[in-house]
């Protein structure tokens, strides 16, 4: 799986070159810089052993996971990772997201870089074909939202992070989370735009720079540029021309889109912008992905859009239901990480989330609603009777149950 790049906020401890270290070390990135680009590699001392790491280097040097070791480590380590078949992930690895070579991603898509001018899509094939290929598994931009957040290490939460969560920490690491990250040949930190925090003292500053980051989507010879904004919806407002969309923290440069393309988002997403009506006694946002397009000169325009619920701690739900699950588990103080659905038909099959401060094993929490459709009831109690694994159950109209007890030791 890609090796997640947000900042957990716990401390971890490493054997490098036979001295133990804990990674807040004040001599640590000297240590690192002697071992990067040798055959030493760092153990993560989490359990009996250890488990072998490797360093990077981006602004400055790090200790990441070797692919497909993340299960190895300790629930409560920093650096461990659900299997892929927890979540919509398992789906995607190995067709969609590609991880040749540590820390190096590759991304297919099933949305496009960039619109040619006046030239309609080619429907059919235009010559002979000498070949076939296989298919394969193209993510949609809601799998590349998950995708970012899981990376950047939102889906995650320990008792370090309270307080520690706001727009400034969402843009650093979602935009730190596409560092590394190719999509159809392009980097991908070179087309999104998250949204910086908005003040009054630095607005003419930050719009510059948005307005620099941008400047990707200039047209170049007959092909239009795209690229991704993610952030909170605020509004949408009726214009003489289509609408207007309002993200939060880009009060001065909304996104157009014509009126039927909002429309059908609205149809499609309506559970999602019910929500934020929803009488559930927590905050929920609204986030939105677009893959937008200059219409004129630094005039953007949404080409494809997609939603995603969040809890006040940006951290994904699939609706409301799971909403009292997550703070009751964000204000007990538990460790705890959300399974993603990416672009798995239905959440059913997997645990609302993993409790992760519960012993030397994730012990996975199911939320069922009487809304679910009977389809998603019925995959979810088949989980639950043939998982073989001790499972947490909560009937989301009746009292939340007490959550497994937490047990603080882990092996080093």
């Amino acid at each position: 799986m890609p090796t997640r790049q947000g900042a957990e906020g716990d401390s971890q401890r490493f054997s490098i070159k036979g001295r133990v270290v804990d990674a807040s070390a004040p001599d640590m990135q000297d240590l690192l810089a002697h071992v990067y680009e040798t055959p030493e590699r760092p153990r993560c001392l989490c359990v009996p052993g250890g488990v072998e790491m490797y360093v990077a280097r981006h602004r400055q040097f790090v200790v990441k996971r070797m692919p497909e070791t993340g299960c190895q480590h300790h629930p409560s380590c920093p650096s461990f990772e659900p299997e892929w078949q927890q979540s919509g992930l398992g789906e995607l690895v190995g067709e969609a997201v590609l991880e040749m070579v540590p820390g190096q991603i590759q991304l297919r898509v099933d949305f496009p870089w960039v619109r040619t001018v006046g030239r309609s899509l080619v429907r059919g094939e235009t010559h002979d074909v000498n070949e076939v290929e296989a298919p394969r598994r193209r993510m949609s931009l809601h799998a590349l939202m998950h995708f970012l957040f899981e990376r950047a290490g939102f889906n995650r939460w320990s008792p370090a992070m309270e307080g520690k969560r706001n727009q400034g920490v969402l843009h650093k690491y979602l935009m730190n989370a596409a560092e590394d990250v190719m999509v159809k040949g392009v980097g991908l930190s070179e087309r999104l735009y998250v949204p910086e925090p908005f003040s009054e003292a630095s607005k003419f500053e930050v719009a510059q720079r948005r307005r620099n980051k941008l400047a990707v989507l200039h047209p170049h010879e007959g092909q239009s540029p795209l690229a991704v904004v993610i952030g909170e919806f605020k509004v949408s407002e009726v214009t003489a021309l289509g609408r207007r969309v309002w993200i939060k923290h880009m009060p001065d440069a909304p996104l157009l889109v014509g009126t039927k393309t909002w429309e059908r988002i609205e149809r499609v997403f309506a559970p999602l912008f019910e929500a934020r009506d929803a009488d559930s006694g927590h905050k929920v946002r609204l986030m939105l992905a677009a893959l937008i397009r200059a219409r004129r000169e630094h005039t953007y325009e949404i080409d494809a859009a997609s939603l995603m619920l969040t809890s006040e701690h940006w951290i994904p739900v699939e609706g409301v239901h799971e909403l009292p699950l997550v703070h009751a588990l964000v204000s007990q103080g538990r460790r705890f990480v959300k399974p993603l659905r990416y672009d798995a038909r239905s959440a059913a099959a997997f645990p609302n989330a993993l409790l992760l401060d519960a012993g030397c094993l994730p012990v996975p929490l199911h939320v069922i609603s009487a809304f679910m459709p009977p389809k998603d009831r019925a995959e979810k109690e088949r989980v639950l009777r043939t998982s073989g694994v001790s499972s947490w159950l909560w009937w989301s109209a009746e009292e939340m149950p007490a959550l497994p007890e937490a047990m603080t030791s882990r092996s080093h």
